[in-house]
């Protein structure tokens, strides 16, 4: 049985791969994993079902095995998670959806990078806590999150409307305690893993909280990372090739790898935006997972970094003061991914300019590959917008569920934050839709340069074509005078030819006579010529009318081809003396 990771593998073994240097392609999505509402998680239609599931006459509930009241002694209930909350969830169908990739990680040190959001709105807190594989670290880290109110350094401040984490490099143990903790459905971390665009809603309940997930993935640009010289500040390494020694890559038609804009040595590479967001009164937590440095997408310091400015935005920051609703929070991230696309657009546009001249300048068959791999991407943008604008179509459409609480939200202040919402989600909906335009805007000037260069391609044809014809005719010229040269010496050649022959009028004594020439000669000629037009003779139609007649009767056909043209011949005279008679 072939599996989404068999598969993945050796499509990975086909394709041509990238440089060492530069990041790899994504994988490609699985849209029939991407949410809950899927009854068979990463169990596809060729896969085996695990028998034990059908056992149960109940179905598989998410069970809670522990109440988590005494952390300190929980004795790592946390460890079983997913299948401990989600028995569905067999160990084969986390290892076809690579979260047990992640699970098994147990020895790396993960990364989280906290912002907190107080009741009055200000980003009160910013910092970062590190969590090794020990064992001490990570309970840590587990009491951290689930004590809201101790004495540790860790705990969340009295206060805090929102927290924030930002995680990089996930670990195994990280993974399975956000899990545990927040009761996070499998496929957030499934869809995070795999780049499945996803976007639901769990664990609503009414007029008190919920759970929304997002997963999205956007273009970024950013410099070829193969001719970036390092630098003290850059997060990554770079080669130390120079502009001049490199040689770009290979172009192939690949919408899940970069994409190489070579007039300005940048990328256009796949990123990923995946939050998951629990919104509750005073209580609500984002977390925000950023895959391994091997793709080059946001880190995570990066993202915790631009929500950390926003809360200093005298725009946003007044919003934050006025709505305590933590969906506005969420929705100040999604314009991250519109920056990025901004900035995408706006290098394509260059390098479009750029490509233009040199195709007015010179027919060059490496930019016509180009033209058509930009083309494909170009393509595959259309359906990343279209993704980008629903998952902002959702948020709009999902609001927070304490707007409803009659206890903490007036009447006025409800319609007035649920308005904001929609302007705010009007506001992307409509930057979302100026970037559709820009990117049909330039599809089509795309197609213009392709047929520009093809125009090119058929006026230097063309040019071509007017030598070979202007050397044809020298030829032409050339083989007229030797025609004329042999009508000059035909006379003397039939003259010679005649006085040649041993025949009695001319040469007395042989038996030869004119008699026997012109016996012999004319009916070859005869046969010459009946020969000849047999094979260039085509019959109108035989004696039963047949379209297509026995190859015995076209060769008789041809053969007595005098006969079927006197025939034909006076049967046309015939029906057009018929068509006179009956006007």
């Amino acid at each position: 049985m072939r599996s989404v990771t068999v598969d993945l593998e050796h499509w990975r073994s086909i394709m041509p791969q990238t440089g060492p240097d530069m990041p790899p392609r994504v994988p490609a999505p699985s849209h029939r994993h991407a949410a809950p509402s899927g009854p068979w998680p990463f169990l596809d239609l060729d896969d085996h079902i695990d028998p034990g599931q059908l056992v149960d006459k109940e179905p598989s509930l998410p069970v809670q095995q522990c109440d988590h009241r005494d952390p300190a002694n929980c004795n790592r209930c946390w460890s079983g998670y997913p299948q401990s909350l989600f028995p569905n969830w067999t160990p084969a169908q986390q290892k076809r959806s690579r979260i047990s990739k992640v699970v098994e990680r147990v020895h790396d040190t993960c990364t989280a990078h906290y912002v907190d959001v107080d009741e009055k709105g200000e980003f009160a807190a910013s910092k970062s806590l590190m969590i090794s594989p020990s064992g001490e670290d990570t309970q840590r880290h587990w009491e951290f999150m689930m004590q809201p109110a101790s004495s540790s350094i860790f705990q969340r401040p009295k206060g805090t409307r929102l927290r924030a984490m930002f995680l990089e490099n996930l670990s195994g143990p990280v993974l399975q305690m956000l899990g545990t903790k927040y009761n996070i459905e499998p496929f957030y971390f499934s869809s995070s893993i795999g780049w499945i665009p996803s976007r639901y809603e769990e664990e609503v309940k009414p007029g008190q909280s919920d759970h929304i997930t997002i997963s999205l993935t956007f273009i970024r640009t950013m410099r070829n990372p193969t001719t970036m010289p390092p630098s003290p500040t850059s997060i990554y390494t770079a080669s130390t090739i120079s502009r001049q020694q490199h040689k770009p890559p290979d172009q192939i038609i690949d919408t899940q790898a970069p994409l190489y804009i070579r007039s300005t040595d940048r990328i256009l590479l796949p990123d990923l935006l995946s939050l998951h967001m629990v919104r509750s009164h005073m209580n609500s937590t984002i977390i925000s997972y950023h895959p391994g440095q091997e793709h080059r997408s946001t880190t995570a310091a990066s993202l915790h970094s631009r929500l950390h400015a926003a809360g200093h935005s005298v725009y946003w920051s007044s919003m934050f003061a006025q709505y305590d609703d933590p969906t506005f929070v969420f929705l100040s991230l999604l314009w991250y991914a519109l920056y990025a696309w901004d900035e995408t657009l706006e290098v394509l546009y260059s390098h479009l300019c750029w490509v233009e001249s040199r195709v007015i300048q010179t027919n060059d068959m490496d930019l016509t590959q180009e033209l058509h791999v930009i083309q494909a991407h170009l393509l595959h943008y259309a359906s990343l917008l279209d993704d980008f604008r629903k998952t902002v179509v959702f948020v709009h459409r999902t609001p927070y569920p304490g707007l409803d609480n009659p206890s903490l939200y007036t009447p006025e202040l409800r319609h007035r934050s649920k308005d904001l919402m929609k302007k705010e989600c009007g506001n992307l909906l409509s930057e979302i839709e100026r970037l559709e335009m820009a990117r049909v805007m330039q599809s089509k000037r795309l197609k213009n340069v392709m047929n520009l260069g093809f125009s090119t391609v058929n006026i230097d044809d063309s040019r071509h074509m007017q030598r070979l014809t202007e050397a044809a005719v020298k030829d032409s010229a050339a083989m007229k005078q030797v025609a004329y040269l042999t009508m000059f010496f035909l006379p003397a050649s039939l003259v010679a030819g005649i006085f040649g022959m041993n025949v009695q009028e001319i040469n007395p004594g042989t038996l030869g006579t004119i008699t026997h020439y012109l016996a012999t000669a004319i009916p070859m000629t005869i046969l010459t010529f009946w020969v000849v037009i047999a094979f260039q003779f085509r019959p109108q139609r035989n004696e039963q009318g047949e379209e297509d007649p026995s190859a015995l009767r076209q060769v008789l056909a041809r053969m007595g081809w005098p006969v079927v043209l006197a025939r034909e011949f006076l049967e046309e005279k015939a029906e057009s003396k018929d068509i006179g008679v009956g006007k």
